[in-house]
């Protein structure tokens, strides 16, 4: 039995995947994202993940002046953008940029719609040197947890953990405070004002709260 919620979020798929103008049907593609998006080594990067970036861009993408198949394409882009995932892997971004560029390119998509997913897929690996609107909206989205409410962002960070159960805690504790750093120290986290404007000031607090958690580990 389908739930209303998946039905919704296949129909969205399927709406966006026509937006952008692909001209084949996608088959089975959505059911093989779900398929991806459920596996036993995710915590973080699941479904859940997904559909937050949906919601999130429909409160806040329509404030930017995207036009109705920039907008598809970057909905697309959400939906392939951690489609592989292997926490032990440094090629995740690649390889979820590879599926989508087959699958857009099998459904007989331009090649302009291609490149463009492609692109937003990859820039999500540093979050940084985002070029264009879909680009920047995507990287803002999914840095978007970092100011969740401190209930989201420590769940957040339970997830990741669980996402490297295999790293010794010395060891995890040494990276993700150089990752929880490096965001900190940044200027600027988010490239859209609408996002700044909601989320930096408590994307900070949750970095800090973190980092303080983390020293005592």
């Amino acid at each position: 039995m389908v739930s209303r919620g998946e039905s919704l979020s296949r129909s969205r798929f399927l709406q966006a995947w026509r937006a952008a103008g692909v001209a084949r049907s996608s088959g089975d593609l959505y059911d093989d994202l779900l398929e991806r998006y459920s596996e036993p080594q995710r915590a973080y990067h699941t479904l859940q993940h997904i559909e937050e970036i949906l919601e999130l861009c429909d409160r806040v993408v329509d404030e930017s002046p995207l036009d109705r198949a920039q907008r598809a394409r970057l909905e697309l882009a959400i939906w392939f953008h951690d489609a592989v995932y292997d926490p032990r892997a440094s090629d995740n971004e690649e390889r979820s940029a590879d599926l989508a560029t087959e699958a857009l390119t099998s459904g007989g998509a331009e090649q302009t719609v291609v490149k463009d997913v492609e692109a937003m897929i990859l820039v999500t690996k540093q979050h940084r040197d985002a070029e264009g609107a879909t680009q920047r909206w995507l990287v803002d989205l999914d840095l978007a947890v970092l100011g969740a409410p401190p209930e989201r962002f420590a769940e957040y960070e339970r997830q990741i953990r669980f996402e490297y159960s295999w790293v010794p805690d010395a060891q995890y504790v040494e990276a993700r405070r150089a990752v929880l750093e490096g965001f900190l120290e940044r200027e600027r986290l988010y490239v859209n004002e609408v996002m700044r404007r909601r989320f930096d000031e408590p994307a900070r607090a949750n970095l800090r709260k973190a980092l303080e958690g983390l020293a005592f580990e």
